[in-house]
């Protein structure tokens, strides 16, 4: 009896093995939910973008510390509040650094240079000698004046020996009223003379003068534009062969403008006076501030767009003029 309770209870061998195929189904379920919950946890570009534009936030079963890990490293400092410095920029604009006066020194009067003391880079002062022009001319006109003015001063003396001479004859009745008044006329005469001399004396001491150059400001020699021993004039007569008209350019390094051609479309995102920031493309994490010193009259009709000038605060050596910078107008 005992026996065939145990038959009863045995399994069989064929049933204990359990069909492959549905192993295999659930495997393949499982990795497909797996994948499936992956694909939906990851996040994505347009769900970041989602989050800038809406503010929403889809739903994700990822953590939030996993999350900001995984983001750019600029949307993670604008999600935690980090300025970036561009919010106040209304418009970028790129010019090219120009001095806001740049002094081309001439001479008065045609003459040939003798000495230049300057060479281009070089600094100078208000007042500092940078050119001679040959005097050995205006020195001997200073000479023939001074010998003028002497003369005339005799002539000016015996004029009045012979007025005083006169008028004593003519209280006794010697000399009539009329030598009187001729004598006194050529007083007068003689005094004018003295007067004509002395001014052309001072004349040709101004010309020998002249001929010495002077900087007219504190800046740089941004070019020398002739050489000893060439002839110069005071203004062109014409054609490309002619003597130079200029002798040095000289400009202050430390006055320095930022030129800039902005659309029509965008006048009215700009003032006088606005601040802006100003960097240069040869150095773009030097930074000065600046602000709007001028807006031209007119536009360029061509172009379609105005000439606006931005005023450098404390520019050091990495502002070069002719280089290009970049302008952010702010608001």
């Amino acid at each position: 009896m005992d026996a065939e309770k145990l038959k009863a209870l045995q399994i069989d061998v064929d049933q204990k093995q359990r069909p492959h195929g549905s192993f295999w189904a659930i495997f393949a379920a499982v990795l497909a939910v797996v994948a499936v919950a992956i694909y939906f946890a990851w996040p994505r570009l347009k769900d970041q973008q989602r989050i800038k534009i809406t503010g929403v936030k889809p739903p994700t079963n990822s953590s939030p510390q996993i999350l900001a890990s995984r983001a750019p490293r600029s949307e993670t400092a604008a999600a935690a509040g980090t300025s970036t410095g561009k919010e106040d920029v209304v418009l970028t604009v790129s010019g090219y650094i120009v001095n806001r006066e740049r002094i081309e020194i001439s001479p008065r009067f045609l003459g040939v240079v003798k000495w230049i003391g300057v060479k281009k880079g070089d600094s100078v002062t208000n007042g500092q000698v940078v050119v001679q022009l040959d005097d050995a001319e205006y020195k001997a006109r200073l000479l023939e004046m001074e010998g003028r003015v002497a003369s005339a001063e005799a002539a000016l003396e015996r004029a009045r020996l012979d007025f005083e001479r006169v008028s004593q004859l003519a209280r006794t009745d010697i000399e009539s009223k009329k030598a009187q008044d001729d004598a006194r006329t050529q007083l007068e005469g003689a005094r004018a003379d003295v007067k004509q001399a002395q001014g052309a004396y001072q004349l040709a001491k101004t010309y020998l003068d002249w001929t010495t150059i002077h900087s007219p400001i504190n800046g740089v020699v941004l070019e020398k534009l002739v050489s000893p021993n060439e002839l110069v004039v005071p203004q062109s007569f014409g054609g490309t062969r002619g003597p130079s008209t200029a002798l040095l350019a000289v400009a202050d390094l430390t006055d320095l403008q930022v030129e800039i051609d902005v659309n029509e479309a965008d006048l009215s995102k700009i003032s006088l006076q606005q601040k802006c920031r100003v960097s240069p493309e040869a150095y773009p994490d030097k930074v000065y501030p600046g602000s709007v010193a001028e807006i031209a009259p007119e536009a360029n009709r061509a172009k379609g767009t105005l000439e606006i000038k931005v005023q450098i605060q404390n520019p050091d050596k990495f502002l070069t003029p002719e280089l290009s910078a970049k302008v952010e107008f702010l608001k």
